[in-house]
C-alpha cells in the first residue's frame, strides 16, 4: 500500500489538485477552477449537463427555425440575420450567426429567450465576433429577470425600475466618448432599483467597469462570459456580477470589491485606493429572478456621435456562436 496517494499522480496533475484545493481554500471567486465546457470538448453533451439551461450553436434550421426556437427575434426586412461559415477556432460546428446593422435601414437585430426556469444566479457564455473595421455600437448582450415573465424584452429606459419588476445586466464595448478604439472596451450597463439617477433626472442605466480596461478585439473571435448572482434575500447586498474574457478573470462587482466614486454613470473598480462597494440588492423581492437571455446587436448614430465620430460608418456586422446558460460558471470552447 503507498502511504501517500500522491506519488502516484503525475507531477502536472498533482499541480493542478494543489491549484484547486488552494482556490477553494481560500475562497476564490466562481469560475476560478475549469468550467462546465471543459467537460464537453467542442461543447458535444453539453446541453444534457443539469446545470444548463439553454443552448445554441446555430447548425440546425433557417434563421426563421432559429427565432422559433428562442421564442422572439427581430429582423427587419430579413436583412439582418443570417449564418456565416465562420466560426470560432475550437467549435465543432460549421455555422456561426451574423448579424448586420445597417444605418437608415435599421437599428440592427436580435434573438430573446425565457429560461426554462427562473433562478438566482446565472452565466452566459458567447463567442463573439467583430468585423476587421468594427464601428462604436449603442447596446449588446443582456441577461436578467422580468416580473412576470414575458415573451419579448420589456422598455425602460431612462425609468426606474421598482425592485420586484426587473433587473437587467448587459456586457458591452464601450467607447468612453472616444478613448477607447472601436468597438471600445467591455463593460457592464445595469438597471435595477437602486441605481443612480443621471443628472438629468432620469435613470439612463449605470456602468461597472474593471479597474484594467479590457478592449475589444477585431476580426478575432473571442469567448465572453458574464455571471449576475442576485441578492439571496430582499434585505441583503450580497448580489454580484463579473466577467470573464478568453476564460480569464477580468471583473468581480461583489461587496467590498474597491471602487472609485458613484456617479450617475456608475463607477469603476480600482485595483489601490478607492472604497469599499457596498454590494448589490438588485432585487427587493425574491419573485423576481434570472428568467430571460437577450442576444443583441443595437447600433444607432448616437453611439457614434457620444465617441465624437464625425462620419459613421453605415453598415456594422458581428458574429455569434456557441451560446450556454447555465447555473455554474462554463468557460470557453473546450479542445
Amino acid at each position: 500500500m503507498v502511504s501517500d496517494p500522491s506519488r502516484l499522480l503525475p507531477t502536472t496533475t498533482l499541480l493542478v489538485l494543489i491549484h484547486v484545493a488552494s482556490a477553494l481554500a481560500a475562497g476564490e471567486e466562481p469560475g476560478s477552477a475549469p468550467g462546465i465546457a471543459a467537460k464537453h470538448p467542442g461543447d458535444q453533451g453539453i446541453a444534457k449537463d443539469p446545470r444548463v439551461l439553454f443552448v445554441e450553436d446555430f447548425e440546425e434550421g433557417t434563421v426563421v427555425d432559429v427565432g422559433k426556437r428562442w421564442g422572439e427575434a427581430s429582423n427587419k426586412d430579413r436583412k439582418v440575420l443570417d449564418f456565416s461559415s465562420d466560426v470560432p477556432p475550437r467549435s465543432r460546428g460549421k455555422r456561426s450567426l451574423r448579424v448586420t446593422a445597417t444605418l437608415g435601414e435599421n437599428t440592427g437585430g436580435h434573438l430573446y429567450t425565457r429560461l426554462p426556469r427562473g433562478v438566482d444566479r446565472a452565466y452566459a457564455r458567447f463567442h463573439v465576433k467583430f468585423e476587421r473595421d468594427a464601428a462604436y455600437l449603442h447596446h449588446f448582450v443582456h441577461l436578467g429577470g422580468y416580473n412576470p415573465s414575458t415573451t419579448y424584452p420589456q422598455g425602460g429606459a431612462g425609468v426606474l425600475p421598482a425592485g420586484s419588476e426587473r433587473i437587467t445586466v448587459g456586457i458591452e464595448p464601450w467607447g468612453d466618448h472616444g478613448r477607447y478604439p472601436a468597438p471600445g472596451a467591455w463593460n457592464l450597463y445595469a438597471y435595477w432599483h437602486e441605481m443612480k439617477g443621471s443628472a438629468d433626472g432620469k435613470y439612463w442605466g449605470n456602468g461597472l467597469r474593471p479597474a484594467r480596461p479590457e478592449t475589444v478585439p477585431r476580426d478575432r473571435w473571442q469567448c465572453v462570459e458574464l455571471m449576475l448572482q442576485l441578492n439571496s434575500e430582499p434585505e441583503k447586498v450580497d448580489g454580484e456580477a463579473a466577467i470573464w474574457i478568453d476564460g480569464k478573470p477580468v471583473a468581480r462587482f461583489a461587496k467590498g470589491a474597491r471602487r472609485g466614486p458613484w456617479t450617475g454613470m456608475g463607477f469603476t473598480l480600482v485595483e489601490d485606493g478607492g472604497e469599499p462597494f457596498e454590494g448589490f440588492r438588485w432585487r427587493s423581492s425574491k419573485d423576481l429572478q434570472i428568467n430571460f437571455f437577450w442576444l443583441l446587436h443595437y447600433v444607432t448614430e448616437n453611439a457614434a456621435r457620444q465617441n465624437n465620430v464625425k462620419d459613421p460608418k453605415q453598415a456594422n456586422v458581428v458574429w455569434f456562436d456557441d451560446i450556454v446558460i447555465a447555473t455554474e460558471y462554463i468557460g470557453p470552447l473546450a479542445n
